[in-house]
């Protein structure tokens, strides 16, 4: 099934989904920084990015204790006295000291310094963007850059202290998966993540996630493991199931299956149908789920709206099933509000 991608969403749309999909909703309002002619997501981010980073220079980097071991004439910390001895450090009046200082070059400052720099090497970043980052380089020049990977970013571990760099670090793990560098670092291009469907349906499905879990305080919205009404002795063969999302209140539960697909619909001899795949996963989560006597269960197939829009409504043995698109090209306020109904029936 092909991916929507012939769509294109405003990018402060996308932007918003960015934000629910990371539970930043307090910097949606940053979207207005955007301009009439901002090129992709990746520009708006950037311009975000050094908004931000310079209340961050003005407030002063996060440091913290960082150990090192230094010949020095001022004895601090612990004296390594067999480095010592083994050194002849004393003939020069010194000694090897294992000690602790208070430094602002950490792996989070190191991150954002990787990520200017990166930014700078390359050749889409419009040229006014690359003298911002120039400007705010060399408040860095005392951290280190370093080697990004996924499990660097992977492995960051924030806290009450540092929390103020979270949306930051998070606008510097989009950029460096939005960049294709290569082995010597020296030329990074912008991937195209608006056109990359794996990127876009995991944003889609994030994004309608954290929404309900904002928006909708009446439910319990989660992600739920499902497995198969089988008997059996080998019955761990059998596939794990696990929902895109689960809404439940006191009187129903929704199993909501989020797709980013270019149609909604397929053709079968000339006729649009539902696309079967999706129904029968749809179905096998209905089916195999625990029930509870005193709620109803329905499913949802959502789609984002390409061609007509979709509210299309059946009971399929027994369980309400709607197949819905919501219109990402839309004012927000409209999404917003689509998004809102299709859970209140």
């Amino acid at each position: 099934m092909s991916s929507l991608t012939d769509s294109k969403i405003p990018i402060k749309n996308l932007y918003y989904m960015l934000c629910y999909a990371w539970g930043h909703l307090n910097e949606k309002d940053m979207a207005n920084i955007a301009r009439e002619d901002e090129k992709d997501i990746k520009h708006l981010l950037t311009r975000i990015l050094l908004v931000k980073l310079r209340s961050l220079i003005k407030r002063g980097f996060y440091r913290e204790y960082k150990s090192s071991i230094e010949e020095t004439g001022t004895l601090k910390g612990r004296v390594l006295f067999q480095e010592s001895i083994n050194t002849f450090s004393f003939k020069r009046g010194k000694m090897y000291c294992d000690f602790e200082e208070m430094t602002h070059d950490i792996v989070l400052n190191q991150i954002i310094k990787s990520t200017l720099y990166s930014l700078l090497q390359n050749p889409e970043l419009a040229t006014s963007l690359k003298e911002e980052i120039k400007n705010l380089y060399s408040y860095f020049a005392e951290v280190s850059t370093i080697k990004l990977s996924q499990r660097l970013f992977q492995e960051l571990r924030l806290h009450r202290s540092n929390q103020h760099y979270r949306f930051v670090l998070d606008i510097c793990r989009f950029l460096y998966e939005s960049m294709l560098l290569n082995e010597d670092d020296s030329d990074s291009i912008f991937a195209d993540f608006e056109r990359d469907p794996k990127a876009m349906a995991r944003l889609f499905e994030d994004f309608v996630r954290n929404f309900y879990k904002k928006e909708m305080p009446t439910f319990k919205v989660y992600r739920e493991n499902i497995y198969w009404d089988a008997e059996g002795k080998d019955t761990h063969f059998l596939p794990l199931m696990q929902t895109d999302i689960s809404l439940e209140s006191k009187e129903r539960k929704i199993i909501m299956d989020t797709k980013y697909y270019q149609h909604a619909l397929t053709r079968n001899f000339g006729a649009e149908k539902v696309i079967s795949g999706n129904l029968y996963q749809l179905f096998a989560y209905l089916s195999n789920h625990k029930r509870s006597a005193d709620k109803e269960t329905a499913g949802m197939l959502l789609y984002p709206k390409t061609g007509k829009e979709l509210n299309l409504s059946y009971k399929i043995k027994g369980f309400p099933v709607k197949i819905c698109t919501v219109d990402l090209d839309r004012d927000w306020k409209v999404i917003h509000e689509r998004l809102v109904e299709l859970v209140v029936f």
